[in-house]
């Protein structure tokens, strides 16, 4: 363990060093890095995860563009023109750090610790670098509570509270499947080592089944493509409940011994037969019932269910309807049966355990509302945003009232980064933070069971400096960690890694891959159960607060004025928005043909997308690829990428989901025109 920890990135010669990728991906890959010289020359993949199978994404592959790139924060620095402006001096980081600490003893003076407000998803980080050292810190402070909820909050909560998060199908088992279901994701650009599986499986005779409304790559090699509207998935997946139960398909001697609340969702579905829904849905009711039959009749059948789902008013729902479905077919306990959503979980490690400290009694803020929480928020106001981990004003919903809010005069606000993001613009100190390949930290796999160690494989570039030292050096200054209770790198690494359970410490230490639930292969039923307190499948979870009841379906908000469904997915140029400062050119929305044709736009021209909370303005991709009634624009965008200097979050209100209270991007309903021809 000794010999691992203490070892540092070489500045001589060529080298090549394994680490991991912990960015916001599913497959958590394993990694060669050749260093020459002290310098990154090649990123590629290894063997050492099982579903990497040796090969990366293009993303990462080229992640030296954003190590070395031209927007990259190499030293601390303060605000020299307006909020916006980009204008900064340099500074040294002890006058940074006795800024930040000061401000933030004066917003505790003036209005109270809740003033102060972090700012951080994380999903791009590792268990060393999000809710560990900065967790401990911020509690110790007594600053407001953040609801990180911009993604997966509703998937989770729908399957902690039906199944206890229990461990998924692994990759490799897709191979058994006879019948591969893709719901609502799109792994050919996040989640890429599903793929092979997939074909591989359906070289073997497997039938493939894609829920999207986009022709993604495994929807044109699908077996059945069912383009559903935005926001309709629930009434769909209810469809093929009702349609179980009535066709005498359901399991229902499995639901006897394993689930509760069998009945209840029996009534519900009972309201969504297979014609109302398909036509709520926009597709044809000879495919749904196509699948339904494909379905009941198919062993083993797996469902990769994703996120998209969950990007509306009806998320929760939608969510909790996909997962009961192979309980109510009966699908479990065979290899390649069963379910995979987020395999986070398994590993059992947990915040909590890591943070060590008790939350405190304090403001919760939603994160979904940072526009509202710093234009409105009066008791107390929020006087200090500290910002990492994330660039709200790329993702965060209602994006020019998130904008409102960074302008305030009165906001002291500190973005610690990678690279100059939009956000960061807005900040009044900057603090420049290591990438994955200048630090240690601990990567987890959601989708692959992946588990790795991380660590540095070169040095620090510029004054960037790791999360866990930055944290706890401003506790340090604020009093809240004694002088000599500092940690190192290694040190903090070693602190991390006493609190995970099992034998994970030991193994990530000695250099070996975490071990997972059957060995990354569990039979769900067989090697792994539902993690609720009584062991059963909740399918009717009465204790889940969903406030306009479980299963209840609000129709599409679209109106005449604003006709169209604009979602937002993921690309292949970004990880959510992490590399948007690379992408090049001007970004495309796609737009059906009909849609386009109603319009006057053709193929390159620009467009303005608008609705009463903005517009965006860009280019056009008239292509079949997007159902009628739908556009696309891509996740993550900066402002760089559009004409105007608005993405796709300009237009997305910030209503809650109906379990949660996760963002509702795939809600924003729009209106298209033509601005200039190409």
């Amino acid at each position: 363990m000794s010999d691992l920890v203490a070892t540092r990135p070489k500045t001589w010669g060529r080298s090549t060093v394994h680490t991991a990728c912990p960015l916001d991906c599913p497959d958590s890959c394993s990694l060669d890095v050749t260093v020459e010289r002290g310098k990154l020359v090649r990123i590629d993949g290894n063997r050492a995860a099982a579903s990497t199978e040796g090969y990366i994404c293009g993303k990462v592959r080229r992640f030296d563009r954003r190590v070395y790139g031209a927007k990259r924060l190499r030293y601390p620095a303060v605000r020299a023109g307006a909020k916006g402006s980009g204008r900064f001096d340099r500074v040294s980081w002890d006058e940074a750090l006795t800024l930040i600490a000061d401000a933030m003893d004066e917003a505790r003076r003036r209005f109270g610790a809740e003033s102060v407000l972090p700012y951080h998803y994380g999903g791009s980080n590792g268990v060393l670098t999000n809710d560990f050292e900065d967790a401990r810190f911020f509690r110790r402070f007594g600053a407001s509570h953040l609801a990180r909820t911009l993604c997966a909050a509703p998937t989770g909560a729908a399957a902690t509270a039906m199944y206890g998060r229990m461990a998924g199908v692994g990759y490799s088992d897709y191979a058994q499947a006879r019948l591969i279901v893709i719901w609502g994701c799109n792994p050919s650009a996040s989640g890429v080592h599903l793929v092979s599986h997939i074909n591989r499986a359906q070289a073997a005779g497997a039938r493939v089944v894609v829920v999207d409304p986009r022709r993604t790559p495994l929807a044109r090699k699908a077996d059945l493509h069912l383009p559903v509207r935005p926001g309709t998935d629930l009434p769909v997946a209810l469809s093929v409940i009702n349609a179980l139960f009535e066709g005498g398909q359901a399991d229902l001697a499995f639901l006897a011994e394993h689930a509760t609340g069998v009945e209840d969702l029996r009534r519900t579905a009972r309201a969504w037969p297979i014609a109302r829904a398909a036509a709520e849905a926009g597709i044809a009711p000879a495919d749904l019932r196509t699948f339904v039959d494909w379905y009941a009749t198919s062993t083993p059948a797996v469902i990769r269910c994703g996120w998209g789902q969950e990007r509306s008013r009806n998320g929760g729902g939608a969510t909790l309807a996909i997962l009961a479905l192979p309980a109510v077919a009966g699908k479990f306990k065979v290899r390649g049966g069963g379910y995979t959503m987020s395999n986070s979980a398994a590993w059992g490690i947990t915040a909590e355990a890591l943070i060590d400290v008790p939350a405190p009694p304090v403001r919760t803020v939603n994160m979904n509302h940072l526009g509202r929480a710093l234009t409105e928020y009066r008791d107390p106001p929020v006087a200090m945003l500290f910002v990492y981990n994330c660039n709200p004003l790329a993702t965060v919903p209602h994006q020019n009232l998130v904008q409102r809010g960074l302008e305030r005069e009165d906001l002291f606000t500190v973005v610690f980064e990678q690279v100059m993001t939009d956000t960061a613009a807005y900040a009044d100190v900057l603090l420049p933070a290591t990438t994955f390949l200048e630090h240690y930290d601990v990567a987890k796999g959601y989708g692959a069971y992946h588990l790795h160690l991380v660590q540095p494989v070169i040095a620090a570039v510029g004054e960037s400096r790791p999360n866990h030292e930055v944290f706890r050096e401003l506790g340090v200054r604020l009093g809240l960690v004694a002088d000599g209770d500092e940690l190192g790198e290694a040190g903090a690494l070693m602190d991390a890694a006493a609190r995970l359970p099992g034998p994970h410490a030991e193994t990530l230490l000695g250099g070996r891959p975490g071990v997972a639930p059957g060995d990354g292969q569990p039979i769900q039923f067989v090697d792994v159960h539902p993690r609720t307190p009584d062991g059963k499948v909740h399918l009717f979870p009465a204790a889940l607060d969903a406030p306009r009841g479980l299963y209840h379906y609000e129709a599409d908000p679209a109106t005449p004025a604003y006709p169209l469904s604009l979602i937002s997915p993921a690309s292949e140029h970004t990880i959510s928005s992490t590399l948007g400062e690379l992408r090049p050119g001007i970004a495309r929305v796609k737009i059906n043909p009909d849609d386009a044709r109603l319009r006057s736009i053709a193929d390159g021209d620009a467009v303005r997308i608008f609705n009463d909370l903005g517009e965006v303005h860009c280019e056009a991709t008239v292509t079949p690829e997007i159902r009628p009634g739908t556009v696309a624009l891509p996740k993550g965008l900066w402002r760089q990428s559009t004409f105007n200097g608005s993405t796709a979050t300009a237009l997305v209100p910030d209503s809650l989901t109906d379990i949660a209270g996760g963002a509702c991007f795939n809600d924003a309903r729009v209106q298209l025109e033509l601005l200039a021809r190409h």
